[in-house]
């Protein structure tokens, strides 16, 4: 009995091992943050992000603009600069802000939607072939009892948190 249990001991050390190598290679072929920046590429420059919506929230540019600079310093080895002469140039603009009827009830507005669209214009200073535009849109949901202003005082965060997000791998992810 004694040999049996050191036996089963072993076997189950083995399958461990295996499992815990199997693991190792495979986050070795795929990260969840998978940020590429070719060593070449050392500065960037974040416009500030206009805002070209009919409807203008005027808190949404300063704070998504900051946002993104937060971002891309915090979480890129790239150096934040404001000149022309930066490798990653990226500029944009808030191209829609605006609210729909998302659900009804009682042939009532339940619930409504705030969508928010933002034009990138992504110039690589090194290599033109990967300039791009692009637009990001996500969209909110809120309770059709508040106000826009109150709808806007709760979802920022998420607002700016969602949208960041987005741009910054649309930017600097391999997909």
């Amino acid at each position: 009995m004694n040999k049996s249990f050191a036996r089963i001991i072993k076997q189950t050390g083995l399958v461990l091992t295996s499992l815990l190598v199997c693991a190792f290679l495979f986050s070795a072929c795929y990260t969840f943050k998978d940020i590429s920046i070719p060593p070449e590429i050392k500065t960037a420059r974040i416009n500030y992000l206009d805002n070209h919506a009919r409807y203008i929230n005027p808190q949404l540019s300063p704070q998504l603009t900051d946002a993104l600079r937060q971002k891309i310093n915090n979480q890129t080895r790239l150096t934040l600069i404001t000149s022309d002469e930066a490798d990653f140039d990226i500029a944009g603009f808030i191209s829609d802000y605006s609210v729909t009827t998302s659900g009804i009830s009682n042939q009532q507005a339940a619930s409504n939607r705030l969508n928010v669209s933002v034009h990138i214009i992504f110039k690589n200073r090194k290599d033109e072939k990967k300039n791009f535009e692009a637009d990001v849109t996500r969209n909110f949901d809120f309770n059709a009892s508040l106000s826009l202003q109150q709808a806007e005082t709760q979802l920022m965060p998420d607002i700016l948190k969602n949208l960041t997000d987005e741009i910054f791998n649309r930017i600097f992810s391999n997909w």
